[in-house]
């Protein structure tokens, strides 16, 4: 089910079975993610305008204030496309009243030509101006129509909702498909919405609220009704974290983990590093929650480099001490093994065992890593989401820290917590992209966080550096006297292989580089199809300096630790996303050496312009996060497919903060009466939050 109201039968029915949808129609709408009259119905318009009364042209040529909205009826005198330069296309049009003639102009429309042709009659309407002694009218809203069609079939002034939409579908065909559906709206979307929730917020009924976005009598009606069908999807989404949270409090306990003082003090020996105050404040909290038998359910946020990993394995040899096991699990097979890495130098000489698992250990060392820990021979193993097989088993899994947990969908989530022993094993889950606050909310409800906000003393601040492709030569020149001094070097490309896009790639980068800037050096190459041990033998000549320039693609975003590599270039940085950009500067700036990361491009967008001016004027992962969850919208940053829940289709979290905190105080108010939504008038509730939400958050059917 697609939306988040839709219980009633007559709802689901397929828009295929309405009058006058045809096949093809049906296609075309199915490419919009609609399938269901109840999806038609949750396509609401993105904008509505004005419909204003008829002028006619004379009329306007001496009364137009430019810019002013008009609607003129008319008939085609001539259509013809252009491409002008860069391979921008538009097509003109002339239209006829009768008195006089007006240009019409679209850009980027070229399919408009095809529903254009002289002796077409129409009406049209936008913002009018005068442009070379004519009125024109850019990217109008055309409406076919008949010559002798009564101007009061055309609505008088009006607001007209304005849908996404594609060329297959015109406007005027979505307000024919919805229109008809409002009037028994009520018998077709059944409010789920409790009573005394609906009254609290000052929201109209779902009826109500869906002619109010599709056909509104006032223009007050539109932002009232838009609210409450956001608030819906806030809301849903709030009452099933909400559950979840509750579920996983009460579903089985988990062992508690007492942390004494002597176990502190033994691990603090074990680690290389004194803790800050930020790593110091999480453990306590970690701590506290190991402390109770209702399972921990954490998130641990933090800027590249502020030490996650500490806290963390803290937490796991907390875990080992008391008797029990723990997990590391990693998105990569790279960040596993620096994991390991890291593990084996704070674990030297300790009297435990540890194991390394991923999709590459070989066969009779698996077999022998699985043995132990079904029969908890093996206290502590890092690894990648083999771990969430069904054959993986152990004997006392207390603690399990899921890493770069954006990566991982909350089913997986799930499938890590079932291998609990005796009940679910308190779970960890990090991050190094900062969150957001709205998305923190709406997408972890079910965690408690905690923030690493401040850098380890001695973590240089990385120097960054924005420039064209024209300065490229001046950069690796710059760079090569930085080498030959003893540092080392990143070159990150977006491509692996030569296209016809025109991106730098692995193989012709290395070849240009030792055939100019780097001759005499030693160039490595490290990219996602190698095979791992060609890529493990790429990345322990780097980390042992055997190997000066390593040219990668974005595998080395995350888990690579070469505190000598105090120098990187990305190149076509325009490409990337700033999340990315700022993920892979976090490579540079391990050492003590200060660090130089140079981004080159040409970005063509103002998005990727501003990308690159966000990520050179700071070095801080939270300001960072809030720039590119404005830039980019949280549907890319953190959607479906990475937070495993389906997308909103009205709700917008950069617009709807403050609904987003009424939605979850309601939210939380009712399942802590109701925790399992079973008081009179909340079967609905339940009902739609299972049907939404039930499988991506693991929710139980709570009968």
């Amino acid at each position: 089910m697609s939306s988040t109201a839709a219980l009633n039968p007559g709802a689901t029915l397929s828009v295929a079975a309405m009058p006058g949808v045809g096949s093809r129609t049906a296609a075309a709408l199915a490419r919009l993610g609609i399938g269901s009259i109840e999806d038609l119905l949750w396509h609401v318009p993105h904008r509505h305008e004005r419909l204003l009364a008829e002028q006619s042209i004379t009329a306007l040529d001496t009364s137009l204030t430019d810019g002013e909205l008009v609607t003129v009826r008319g008939e085609v005198a001539a259509v013809r496309s252009v491409r002008a330069g860069g391979g921008r296309a538009r097509v003109e049009a002339t239209i006829s009243d009768g008195t006089t003639t007006m240009r019409l102009v679209w850009f980027n429309s070229p399919w408009i030509a095809r529903k254009l042709h002289p002796g077409a009659w129409g009406i049209v309407q936008g913002k009018c101006t005068h442009f070379r002694g004519y009125l024109q009218i850019a990217n109008p809203q055309w409406t076919p129509m008949r010559p002798d069609e009564p101007r009061a079939d055309l609505g008088g002034a009006r607001l007209r909702p304005i849908y996404p939409t594609t060329e297959d579908i015109p406007q005027d065909r979505f307000e024919k498909l919805i229109g008809p559906l409002l009037p028994q709206v009520e018998s077709m979307l059944s409010d789920w919405l409790p009573e005394a929730d609906r009254l609290q917020q000052g929201l109209p009924s779902l009826a109500d609220a869906m002619r109010m976005v599709h056909s509104p009598a006032a223009p007050e009606d539109v932002p009232l009704g838009r609210r409450r069908l956001a608030f819906d999807e806030l809301y849903l989404l709030q009452v099933a974290l909400a559950m979840r949270r509750w579920q996983v409090r009460h579903a089985g306990g988990s062992c508690a983990i007492a942390v004494t003082e002597a176990v502190d003090d033994a691990i603090r020996r074990r680690l290389p590093f004194s803790l800050t105050p930020d790593q110091s404040t999480a453990i306590a909290e970690i701590t506290q929650d190991l402390h109770s038998t209702v399972p921990m359910n954490r998130l641990l946020q933090g800027d590249v480099g502020s030490g996650k990993t500490a806290v963390a394995v803290y937490a796991l040899l907390a875990a080992v001490a008391a008797g029990h096991q723990g997990a590391l699990v990693a998105p990569t097979e790279l960040l596993a093994e620096q994991h390991a890495r890291s593990l084996r130098a704070m674990l030297t000489g300790a009297p435990m065992e540890w194991a390394l698992l991923t999709g590459s250990t070989p066969t009779a060392e698996r077999r022998a890593i699985l043995a132990g820990l079904s029969g908890g021979s093996i206290p502590l193993v890092v690894g990648t989401h083999a771990l969430l097989t069904e054959s993986i088993d152990f004997k006392s899994l207390a603690l399990a820290v899921i890493d770069e947990q954006h990566r991982f969908g909350v089913s997986q989530r799930a499938a890590l917590r079932a291998k609990g022993a005796g009940g679910a094993p308190h779970t960890l889950v990090m991050t190094a992209t900062p969150i957001p606050r709205t998305l923190a909310m709406a997408f972890f409800g079910d965690l408690d966080v905690s923030t690493i906000r401040h850098l380890p003393p001695g973590r240089q601040p990385v120097a960054t550096r924005v420039v064209g492709f024209d300065r490229s030569d001046d950069v690796y020149r710059y760079v090569r006297t930085r080498i030959d001094k003893g540092e080392q070097c990143y070159v990150v490309v977006p491509a692996v292989e030569e296209s016809d896009a025109g991106l730098s790639d692995v193989a012709s980068t290395v070849e240009r580089l030792r055939a100019t800037h780097f001759q005499g050096l030693s160039v490595g190459a490290v990219h996602g199809r190698l095979s791992a041990s060609d890529r493990d033998a790429a990345m322990e000549a780097f980390r042992a300096g055997r190997t000066q320039v390593l040219v990668a693609t974005v595998v080395i975003e995350v888990g690579v630790d070469v505190p000598n590599a105090s120098l990187m270039v990305i190149e076509h940085a325009e490409r990337f996303g700033l999340a990315q950009l700022h993920q892979l500067r976090g490579r540079v700036g391990r050492g003590t050496a200060a660090s130089l990361c140079v981004f080159i491009g040409d970005p063509t967008t103002d998005d990727a312009r501003h990308r690159l001016k966000v990520i050179a004027e700071s070095n801080d992962g939270f300001r960072i996060a809030e720039a590119d969850l404005a830039i980019r919208g949280p549907g890319d940053f953190f959607g479906e497919r990475q937070s495993g829940l389906p997308p909103f289709r009205v709700a917008d979290l950069m617009q709807d903060g403050l609904l987003l905190e009424h939605a979850r105080a309601a939210a939380s108010r009712r399942v802590a009466q109701s925790p399992q939504l079973d008081l009179p008038g909340e079967r609905l509730l339940r009902v739609a939050a299972l049907q939404r939400y039930g499988s991506a958050l693991g929710l139980a059917d709570v009968g």
